[in-house]
């Protein structure tokens, strides 16, 4: 009798085991899904509306309202740019190993908000920048308000950061479900969707929201931002109960640091050259030892005294003392690709706070009497990289491939070089134009009058963006394919994340050009070439600089391209994989 309550009761308990497993399965099985998608590509479509819709004019209200030079001005966007790029480091870094993608998208989506509601207050209030409408003398901004402003686009950088790296991931978590026999298709589906929203989305941003400034003023042109991002974020938070939430996991960032840590540690043992056993394999059993390059990193994954350094599992027991043969090579393969990294900084240097000052002083007339907003020619870019980039991969590869036997066309290397030559030709362009436009400015009277509309076309500015959209085309897409070839399967991610870093990168060196050339040009009295009054300036100078810049980073380039030698990366001849175009970065 006891044996069978006993039995009676393991069943019952079995039973309530079972339907609580049951419950919580079925209640899984009811979260996530394409149901939740239009929440969260809502959030981060509108985000992008809202965040690039006030970038293009941001330097006519940092000159016009708070009386910044067009030099401190450009510096300021430089490094809230910059800022962003680097925080969206952060921000996976963040997702990955702490916080999770859901809350980490929920507090970048809050600090945007509040990001743009305080630039939006700025507009709103007069007290909180130096220029008043009705007041012909301004004043210097104060601190406080500097403050102000500098918090606002602080916070936007947050957001930006934080949004970006995990929006993308978080809605493929929502798809990834194995019970799902069409996931693969759903996800096809999903990312086809997202890089859409996402043009459309910019699109809308550097056209719509610019208009809206442009013609209807800063308040209602930052309010229309504001509200965007406002539903941005209650969409996100609404969403939430439909919502799968994956668990953080470790970090490729903090898997780096712990090699340099462990290699400084064991800075004095000697590296075995034949007993491999010494080393750690971790659960890659293809990697038995690390290979030869960068030898002073291979003491990381040296087993010293396995009884203090394993577990009796096999596992490590500390992993800031052992690292896995894995992780040392990962390592290993980030630095590789440094060298080429660093011929991308200057090609990502961006001059459209410039052209957006150019734009403002030229016939902008298009049908009638409507004018193309001055921050608006980015368009053309990103318009000619959407022709380009399909018919490159869908009639130029084919065509390539018949007659080279190459299935992918030019090498990722080739079309690197194709990239960095129109960025050159681009910036010769724009000192061209730019000469004609000053000279034009001169001629009819309006040398100290910057902000006068001159008698020349401002689609003399089209040219220059077209080019620049056949180099976003060729450069951008090929680096990151090159960070992809050479980087493990594990690191797939961390190619965005390295181009993401190369943005900022360029940000900062702009940034510091841009003091450079304003310091020296002006000193004895002169007036600078990147003077806010662009009619007595020589943005022409600049250009002409940049386009030699250009063309000795083109030098490097060849040298570095010299270095690597004509071989493919490792993981291009291991598997011959081809290169995922969504991998590409959505900003």
């Amino acid at each position: 009798m006891e044996h069978s309550e006993d039995a009676s009761s393991e069943n019952s308990n079995s039973m309530m085991e079972n339907a609580v497993s049951s419950s919580s399965s079925s209640s899984k099985l009811r979260k996530g899904g394409l149901r939740t998608m239009p929440f969260i590509i809502v959030n981060e479509c509108l985000e992008k509306v809202a965040s690039y819709g006030i970038m293009p004019n941001m330097i006519l209200y940092l000159i016009n309202e708070y009386k910044l030079a067009a030099a401190e001005a450009t510096n300021v966007i430089y490094t809230w740019s910059a800022m962003s790029n680097v925080l969206a480091i952060f921000g996976a870094f963040l997702s990955d190993s702490y916080l999770g993608r859901f809350r980490v998208i929920f507090i970048g989506s809050i600090s945007s908000l509040l990001g743009i509601a305080s630039l939006w207050l700025t507009a709103m209030i007069p007290s909180l920048r130096p220029c008043e409408a009705l007041v012909q003398i301004c004043n210097s901004a104060s601190a406080a308000q500097l403050a102000v402003l500098f918090l606002a686009l602080g916070l936007i950088s947050i957001g930006a950061g934080c949004v970006r790296p995990c929006s993308i991931a978080f809605g493929a978590d929502q798809l990834a479900i194995k019970e799902n026999s069409n996931n693969e298709r759903l996800l096809d589906s999903y990312f086809n969707w997202y890089y859409t929203s996402i043009g459309v989305s910019t699109i809308i941003a550097l056209s719509v929201i610019v208009y809206i400034q442009e013609n209807l003023g800063w308040k209602i042109g930052f309010g229309v931002p504001a509200g965007l991002m406002f539903i941005s974020a209650l969409s996100f938070i609404i969403g939430s109960p439909l919502y799968i939430k994956v668990k953080p996991r470790s970090s490729l960032l903090t898997s780096f640091i712990q090699v340099a840590v462990v290699a400084m540690k064991n800075r004095k043992l000697s590296v075995p050259d034949s007993n491999f056993d010494q080393y750690y394999q971790g659960n890659d059993k293809e990697l038995v030892f690390p290979t030869d390059s960068l030898r002073f990193l291979n003491k990381a994954c040296i087993i010293r005294n396995p009884e203090n350094d394993l577990n009796p599992d096999g596992s490590i027991k500390d992993p800031w003392s052992l690292c896995s043969v894995g992780q040392v090579e990962s390592l290993k393969s980030l630095l590789r690709v440094l060298p080429m990294w660093t011929t991308g900084i200057f090609m990502m240097v961006s001059v459209s706070s410039f052209s957006t000052l150019q734009a403002n002083t030229m016939d902008r007339r298009l049908f009638g009497n409507f004018k193309i907003p001055a921050g608006s020619f980015n368009v053309v870019m990103i318009i000619t990289l959407s022709i380009v980039i399909p018919i490159y991969d869908r009639i130029m590869v084919p065509l390539l491939a018949r007659f080279t036997g190459r299935p992918r066309g030019f090498s990722c290397k080739v079309r690197m070089g194709i990239g960095l030559l129109f960025i050159c030709v681009a910036k010769a362009t724009s000192a061209v134009v730019e000469t004609m436009r000053r000279n034009t400015a001169i001629e009819e009277g309006f040398a100290d009058q910057p902000d006068a509309i001159i008698g020349m076309s401002a689609l003399w500015l089209v040219p220059e963006f077209v080019l620049l959209g056949f180099a976003e085309a060729f450069y951008p897409v090929s680096l990151v394919e090159f960070f992809y070839s050479y980087f493990p399967k594990t690191m797939s991610s961390f190619a965005m994340a390295l181009f993401t870093l190369d943005l900022a990168a360029a940000d900062l060196a702009g940034s510091i050009l841009v003091s450079i050339v304003d310091s020296v040009s002006s000193m004895g009295g002169n007036e600078s070439w990147l003077s806010t009054n662009i009619n007595k300036g020589h943005l022409n100078y600049y250009y002409a600089l940049l386009t030699c810049l250009g063309l000795i980073n083109y030098l490097y380039f060849l040298a570095v391209c010299w270095a690597y030698g004509t071989s493919p990366g490792p993981r291009a001849k291991e598997d011959n994989e081809q290169f995922d175009y969504r991998e590409l970065p959505s900003s």
